[in-house]
């Protein structure tokens, strides 16, 4: 039986929640998912608890905020000019901006004043501890 290395491919079912029980993301009731070690379709640290588990295995792993999408940094909150925007904007909606070298970057906004918007460039799930569940399918090496 394989057992999963840094050289697997891995098929699996995943859930992930919030500390409250609330799921932010799960294929359990869909078909599994499958990824190639190291491909980087999950987070190193998510793959590194996966090390060892073969078909048929199933776990649950608390992942801290430093081993998940890391920590909330203040830094990134941002105050723009609201003459900036020239769309209707709500509380919550997530808007695309380019960084300095033109590449996309997600912001959320967090406050819309008079004069001012505030855009959170911080990971949604940032600061925010997470269990990870997997059930392993089928573990292969590859070439």
């Amino acid at each position: 039986m394989n057992v999963i290395t840094s050289a697997s491919r891995v098929t699996l079912h995943f859930e992930l929640s919030l500390e409250d029980g609330q799921i932010v993301d799960s294929n359990f009731s869909q078909a599994p998912a499958t990824f190639v070690f190291g491909d980087g379709s999950l987070l190193p640290d998510f793959e590194a608890a996966l090390l060892g588990m073969s078909a048929g295995q199933e776990a649950s792993f608390v992942m801290h905020p430093e081993k998940a999408f890391g920590a909330h940094n203040e830094s990134n909150i941002q105050r723009m000019p609201r003459s900036q925007f020239s769309m209707d904007l709500e509380e919550g909606m997530v808007v695309s901006f380019a960084d300095m070298s033109k590449n996309e970057l997600p912001g959320v906004i967090a406050e819309i004043g008079e004069q001012e918007v505030i855009v959170d460039f911080n990971h949604p799930l940032a600061g925010r501890s997470l269990t990870f569940r997997a059930q392993i399918v089928d573990v292969e090496e590859v070439a």
